[in-house]
Order: structure tokens, then sequence, then C-alpha cells
């Protein structure tokens, strides 16, 4: 006989603790096999065999399954595989009765569901999907009229006005813990296995608490290193949202309260303007003459602009796969406004280098620097780079770190002039814009 079990997916969740659908299929009475799968569909697309994310993924499925086997008889199945075959295998290993996994916003994983849902199905196996990786989701926020915000501070207005103790309590899986299916440790694939290689990337750690005191006052300072650095943990779910959201509450960190509530906003965009993710939110942005010039990007890329405190934030990213927030949306302007790079392309670069890349949240970033996206701000906004530098890196520790040339003097020269592009990208901007 096959034994009768639920099945819990794991996919941008990796925690016992506070999880939406592990504390559903662990309330049911049939034993709950853990699941994660390691997708072919989405590995095949990743170049760099030393991906820093896939090494994340495989630390923290190990430690997982250490946590596990503290209790006895207790283990995750880690697979490789397309969804498809490992769906269609573990049917025929196990009696399912029931997936229990949570939601997932972005359009590729939105059609995956979907069609594993219609698979479990012919075979009378239930499909359960819950909200776990946002505070308010879909249409949980939206205007008097029914329709989704597309500007951030009316929306965040409601979110705080609707948040309380409920949409921020714990899910209490602790309690029904001896439910799940008592089986021998299962092996992990090795990164090997998978086609990758270890790298030497140094991840930050889950402790956040002690960040927020300061945060707002020395966030926007880059040398300052003030922000939490748990970008990686929220988009892989090793820390839940709703702890982040209460730790925020009860340190009164309103500034870092509102960061996590973009979060909420850029997910509630992408799943009502999915087309947001190859096509600007303001459909006239569609029409601007991009330069697109290959050797520039690549200038940008590698932090040769000659502009400081872009290049310092681009080496940052190369090196680290991180990169300060203020300093994201001074390169991203660059690329777009001084150089006439398509967003896309710096979309897409970072999409490659972030560790903490979430597709939601870096396509409302870029389409914002761009002026294309669901933002109130006129599309003549232009950061000035070195007026940025000034402000924000006024003793040039940041610029120093990453950029030692420029002190020495032998840093490259600026590879276009301010102004001039200024000037240019406001002419091709209104050209296209008023067509």
């Amino acid at each position: 006989m096959k034994p009768e079990i639920n099945i819990c997916w794991l996919r941008r969740d990796l925690r016992i603790d506070d999880n939406a659908a592990l504390y559903h299929a662990l309330k049911s009475e049939i034993p709950v096999l853990l699941l994660f799968i390691f997708d072919k569909n989405i590995l095949g697309k990743l170049d760099n065999k030393q991906d820093a994310r896939v090494s994340f993924l495989h630390q923290t499925l190990t430690g997982l399954s250490n946590e596990l086997q503290k209790n006895p008889g207790t283990s995750i199945l880690v697979k490789h595989g397309t969804p498809e075959e490992i769906w269609a295998e573990l049917c025929e290993t196990y009696q399912i009765h029931a997936v229990y996994t949570n939601h997932d916003y972005e359009p590729d994983a939105i059609k995956r569901d979907a069609e594993i849902r219609e698979q479990l199905s012919l075979k009378n196996i239930s499909f359960n999907s819950y909200k776990d990786q946002v505070i308010f989701e879909k249409s949980e926020i939206s205007k008097a009229d029914g329709l989704p915000y597309t500007v951030f501070t009316p929306y965040f207005r409601q979110w705080k006005q609707k948040l309380n103790t409920f949409y921020a309590s714990a899910y209490p899986t602790e309690k029904y813990i001896h439910n799940f299916w008592p089986t021998a440790a299962f092996t992990i694939p090795t990164l090997q296995e998978l086609g990758f290689e270890p790298g030497i990337q140094v991840f930050p750690g889950k402790d956040f608490e002690d960040k927020l005191e300061g945060y707002e006052l020395n966030r926007d300072f880059p040398a300052a290193d003030a922000t939490s650095h748990i970008g990686v943990h929220l988009r892989f779910g090793t820390i839940s949202i709703r702890k982040a959201v209460r730790t925020a509450l009860a340190q009164h960190a309103e500034k870092w309260l509102s960061e996590l509530a973009w979060r909420d906003f850029y997910q509630m965009i992408l799943w009502h303007f999915p087309h947001t993710v190859q096509r600007s939110f303001k459909p006239k942005y569609d029409r601007i003459q991009w330069r697109n010039r290959p050797e520039e990007f690549e200038a940008w890329c590698q932090g040769n602009t000659g502009y400081p405190l872009v290049d310092a934030g681009m080496r940052q990213l190369n090196a680290t796969g991180y990169m300060h927030n203020r300093v994201r949306m001074v390169v991203a302007s660059f690329l777009c406004k001084h150089l006439l790079i398509d967003w896309r392309w710096g979309e897409a670069y970072f999409a490659a280098k972030l560790l903490d890349y979430e597709m939601a949240s870096n396509v409302g970033g870029w389409q914002w620097a761009c002026g294309s996206g669901n933002d109130a701000a006129p599309y003549f906004r232009v950061f000035n780079p070195e007026l940025q530098m000034k402000k924000f890196d006024p003793q040039l520790k940041y610029v120093d770190h990453w950029v030692p040339a420029y002190k020495q003097l032998k840093h490259v020269p600026p590879c276009v002039e301010h102004a001039f592009a200024r000037e240019r990208v406001l002419k091709v901007f209104k050209a296209a814009l008023n067509e």
C-alpha cells in the first residue's frame, strides 16, 4: 500500500515557523511531507554556475533538514527536475490526499501553479494555496471603487489603517509539529548534481532587530551600512514578513515599515498589471527611442562610467550581489536617463546579480527610475550623480572603498557630461510622450 500523506510544497517560504501553508497542512489529520523542487525551468536560465542564490537555497535547505531531524523520523524531500515530472513521480510513489503551498504572484509562477493544479485534479488531489509572503495581497487594499491603487502614498495610508494584530500574527505551526510524516532522512542533491558550484559568497544573517533604531536617519548613506540586509531572507521566506512587521511596529520604525509596505505594493501591482514585466506601466513610454549602445551598457555593468557613485554601486553589486538602495536609484536613473538605455536591460542585469532579486520590486523600481511606472513624478526627474555623491557620501567613504582610483585621480573620465545628458533625455522623452 502506498502511504497516504499530504504534501507541503515549499517555494518562497523556506522556514518551519510561521508558515501559512505548512500550518494548514499540519492541522489536517493526514501526516505531512515537506517538499522542495529545484526547478530545472528556473535553474536552466542561470548562466553563472556559481550563482549565489542557488548556494543560498542549498544551505537553507540543508539547515531545514538538520532542524527537522531534531524531531526523530522527520525530513524534507528535495527533488531536481521540472514540477510536472516531479509531481507525476510523487503521485506514483505516494497516495497524496492534498497539496498545500503559498501564493506566488509572478506570471510564470501563476502559470506553473495553474498547470500543477490541473495535473493533480486529474488524480483527485486538491491544491490549496495561501497568502504568506505579503501582509496584504491582490485586491485586499483597493480604492473605494474597487480598483487597485497605482500610487503608493494613498495605498500605504489604507495599508496602515487596515493593519492589525490579526494580519501580523504568526501561524503557530509549532503546535502541530507532531504531524509530520515519519521518514528517514532524505538525501539532498549536491550543488554539483544541480549543475552548480559553490562560490565564496557570505550571506547576511537574519538578525535585524537592532538595526531599526537609526534606520530612518541613516538609511540613505551607503557608507553607514544602516539598512537591515534582510532582502534575501524576505525573498526566499527564511524570515516571515509578519515577524518583520511586528518588529517594526514594536520599535515604532515607521520608515522601515513603509519599506515593507512597498513590497506588498509592488506585488499587488504585478498581480493586477502583469504586462509591466516587459512593457511600461504607462504605455506611451514604450515609444521612447532608446540609444542602447552596447559599449556604454558594458561600461555601466562594470562600473566604468566615470561617475564614482554609479561605479561604486555597480562594483558593489558585482562583488557582493548587493547594492545600497539609494545607490540603486542613482545607477538606474543613470542608465535610463544619462545613457538612454532601455530600463529592461538594467532590470535583467539586476535580475542576474541581486541576491535579493524579486521581480515585482525590481521591475517596479526600474520603472520608477525610468519614469514609466506607476508613479506621479514627472519624467524630467534626472538624478545628478555628482550631487547625489556630495549629499549622501560627502566624505567619499563608500566611493573610496569601491572606487579607490577616484581619490588617486586615476579613475576613468565621465562617459557623458551631465548637463548634456539631461538636455538630451528631456528632448527624447518629450518627443515620445508628445507623439
